[in-house]
């Protein structure tokens, strides 16, 4: 999962950035509205964590700004705590949630779990697909109740395709949520991940479709491996 953090606050912004890495998602950062509207209409996000104190351009602006562009990506708004009329300003811009400063960070990291949850359609927090079960509160995939022992981006591309089970997801896709926008970039390095994976979790479970990509289901719901 791809996170974008926009907050101009240097010392908040380093902290998001890194408890969100620690739990397993893949980070960019920008420090004003401009820079963050741009990444935010450019780049294919899987949520973005918006401070409305903004320089340059102000939070709410550059929300209903993507949103009038048609960036539909769940948004988290960071306000002042006594600012009541910044959190309506978010709301009726097109926030799908708040959280107040200051602020703990593990009811932050519920909340993007939750907003995360909810845009691929699930409710709990925990996510099935036959035998696997992915504990996204532990960052943690396993199979028949076994943890799977997987490195961190084997785990980011598992948990990807575990909310987006039942869809084909190509490879493009892939690489776009997968690495942030200073990586060197190598679709190739999907393919090769996708094998290793496919060996941990059987590939009854984890079937490539023939030139459009790869689709994570349950093994009634999807034929073997083309």
């Amino acid at each position: 999962m791809r996170i974008l953090v926009v907050e101009d606050d240097e010392h908040l912004n380093r902290q998001l950035k890194e408890a969100l890495e620690q739990s397993g998602y893949v980070v960019d950062v920008a420090f004003d509205g401009e820079e963050g509207h741009y990444l935010g209409d450019t780049e294919p996000y899987d949520a973005v964590i918006l401070d409305l104190g903004l320089p340059a351009m102000d939070g709410v602006t550059v929300l209903r700004e993507w949103r009038a562009a048609g960036r539909d990506m769940p948004v988290l708004i960071l306000t002042a705590r006594d600012r009541w009329s910044d959190k309506v300003a978010g709301f009726d811009a097109g926030a799908d949630d708040y959280v107040a400063k200051p602020f703990h960070m593990q009811e932050l990291l519920a909340r993007l779990r939750a907003l995360l949850r909810r845009a691929a359609g699930h409710a709990s927090s925990e996510i099935t697909c036959g035998p696997l079960v992915l504990d996204t509160a532990a960052a943690r995939i396993t199979k028949d109740g076994v943890p799977l022992k997987l490195t961190p981006m084997e785990y980011r591309l598992l948990a990807y395709l575990m909310h987006h089970q039942g869809e084909v997801v190509s490879r493009t896709r892939l690489t776009e949520h997968l690495y942030d926008q200073n990586f060197d970039r190598d679709s190739n390095t999907i393919e090769v991940m996708i094998g290793r994976v496919r060996k941990k979790i059987g590939s009854e479970l984890l079937q490539t479709v023939r030139g459009l990509g790869y689709r994570l289901s349950p093994p009634e719901e999807g034929g073997g491996a083309a």
